[in-house]
């Protein structure tokens, strides 16, 4: 089978997968740029560096992500939904229902054989979504990686924090700070309260069935994980390589373009 390959520009990161035989063999995750098309050029050169192959190896490219129509590279564009839809499968070829929980929008999808379902996806302000983990992370001086390993040891239920608005949020953060709250605990309430606004605002739209995946970077913040399975009352699992999901559905998407392979 011959190369392919998937972009996906998302507003904080963007993604590229190299795969051939179904396999991935170079990828890369960077944080997103101004320009949409400098994001895309980016994670493609890393994503060829890691792969040791060039990109005229590459026999067709499929772009996703918010900022799609922009990518100067690709031989078509398409979806979130669809390729979070098929790279879900790939991830867990069981899955029925796929999260994600993004910078900019959210994203809950009922998955059947690859195919995607009922689907919710937006979000009404960015403290329901990665962002205001983001700033959590900023506010309480760590790095967003250390977020999630903190949150697990916090109590969330203990400090007031409603993010559905993020000014609001912010306001809630800095007062429990104040007020003498640990890290662990802001930590912990900022991830139960993202979780929460993204439960009550799309997730009663979707039909949840096990199993329940999380996808995109934020998959990678334990607190929201636990905090999202404490809400559905269901095992939230994390496949391998969760944060490619739309770049890995592309590339699949891709390999179905090429004739004869």
């Amino acid at each position: 089978m011959k190369i392919v390959a998937g972009c996906d520009v998302g507003s904080l990161t963007s993604k590229a997968v190299i795969m051939k035989d179904g396999k991935i063999i170079g990828s890369s995750i960077i944080k997103s740029k101004p320009r949409p098309k400098d994001s895309a050029d980016a994670a493609l050169e890393a994503a060829l560096k890691n792969s040791g192959i060039l990109k005229d190896d590459i026999a067709y490219i499929i772009g996703t992500g918010y900022g799609r129509d922009k990518i100067g590279f690709v031989d078509e564009v398409v979806s979130e939904i669809t390729c979070h839809g098929i790279g879900a499968r790939w991830l867990l070829p069981t899955v029925e229902t796929v999260i994600d929980i993004g910078g900019m929008d959210n994203k809950a999808i009922s998955v059947q054989d690859g195919i995607p379902g009922t689907f919710t996806m937006g979000g009404i302000c960015a403290g329901a979504s990665g962002r205001f983990l983001e700033m959590t992370a900023k506010r309480l001086g760590v790095d967003i990686t250390e977020l999630g390993p903190l949150a697990l040891r916090g109590m969330g239920r203990e400090v007031p924090m409603n993010s559905y608005c993020i000014v609001f949020g912010t306001q809630s953060l800095v007062n429990a700070l104040a007020a003498g709250s640990s890290p662990e605990d802001v930590a912990a309430a900022a991830c139960h309260s993202v979780a929460e606004q993204v439960f009550e605002q799309q997730l009663q739209e979707v039909d949840i069935k096990e199993p329940v995946i999380m996808v995109g970077g934020t998959s990678l913040i334990q607190g929201l994980v636990k905090a999202m399975g404490d809400l559905l009352q269901v095992e939230v699992v994390v496949p391998h390589h969760s944060q490619y999901i739309g770049a890995v559905g592309s590339a699949l998407l891709a390999s179905g373009f090429i004739k004869g392979s």
